[in-house]
């Protein structure tokens, strides 16, 4: 029998943290979608940054469906941490994860349509995406002769967390090479640092309450993607507010791209 909630508040406060986390992290990703439209363009947006997040949120989506609807997954986990432990995945999750999923290959759609210079993906990402999902796939044929799909799902989380990890580096050298922000909405980071800090507060919640700190390394996928998202996030605050400000005259979130910056990243 899997446990129950202890107080009544925390678990109200547990499931206002994890939806409105689950709409700041669903909004984030409007504003670079408006601003690709409005611009017309989406020179500025790095495509490694968006094929790494695709693939991280596909695989986050496979585990956080597989755990929240799958009972066979659940024992597993409840054999493996207690009988006692709440599944660490919530319904918000599950949402976040299908929309974020829908999001990210309508931006990569825009990709397609609208303005994008030179930029293309990089042989580099091409080859890490490539390597991951044939691993995935090998891991898929290792469990599947003895059922461990817990395993399997961990796995999947591990890349998640991989993903999330690397995948603003390119985004972060682009602004710094280019020494501008302009075609990346802060907007998005806005948002996207919102539902960090909500996420890693909503597992702090259940801890308290449970008086364990196994929903953080039961689902260390959740926790360090928290993590991960605050730290490149605060970066990027600082690429756009401190190192690279924009002029008055180019303010990226009103106004479609300028013709000197297309050439200037041409020229890279």
């Amino acid at each position: 029998m899997s446990s129950s909630w202890n107080s009544v508040g925390l678990e109200v406060l547990y499931q206002v943290l994890g939806w409105v986390a689950f709409f700041a992290w669903s909004f984030s990703f409007y504003p670079q979608v408006i601003l690709n439209y409005k611009r017309k363009s989406v020179v500025g947006l790095n495509f490694d940054f968006l094929v790494l997040n695709l693939t991280k949120h596909s695989s986050y989506l496979i585990y956080n469906a597989a755990m929240f609807f799958s009972p066979f997954i659940q024992r597993q986990y409840h054999d493996k941490y207690g009988d006692k432990e709440m599944i660490p995945v919530a319904a918000n999750d599950v949402a976040f994860s299908l929309h974020a999923v829908a999001l990210t290959a309508f931006t990569v759609f825009q990709v397609f349509i609208y303005e994008r210079g030179i930029q293309k993906v990089s042989k580099v990402c091409i080859s890490i995406t490539a390597i991951v999902w044939t691993a995935a796939i090998v891991c898929l044929i290792i469990a599947w002769p003895k059922s461990d799909w817990l395993w399997l799902i961990d796995v999947f989380n591990s890349i998640q967390v991989g993903m999330t990890a690397i995948k603003y580096i390119p985004q972060a050298i682009m602004n710094f090479r280019r020494k501008s922000t302009i075609g990346w909405s802060i907007g998005n980071i806005l948002l996207d640092l919102t539902g960090g800090v909500l996420n890693f507060g909503q597992m702090g919640v259940q801890s308290i309450d449970q008086h364990t700190l196994v929903n953080f390394y039961g689902n260390i996928g959740k926790t360090l993607l928290s993590l991960e998202t605050v730290f490149f996030d605060v970066l990027f605050i600082i690429q756009h507010y401190v190192l690279y400000p924009a002029k008055k005259d180019e303010n990226a979130d009103d106004f479609p791209v300028l013709p000197i910056e297309v050439k200037h990243v041409a020229a890279q």
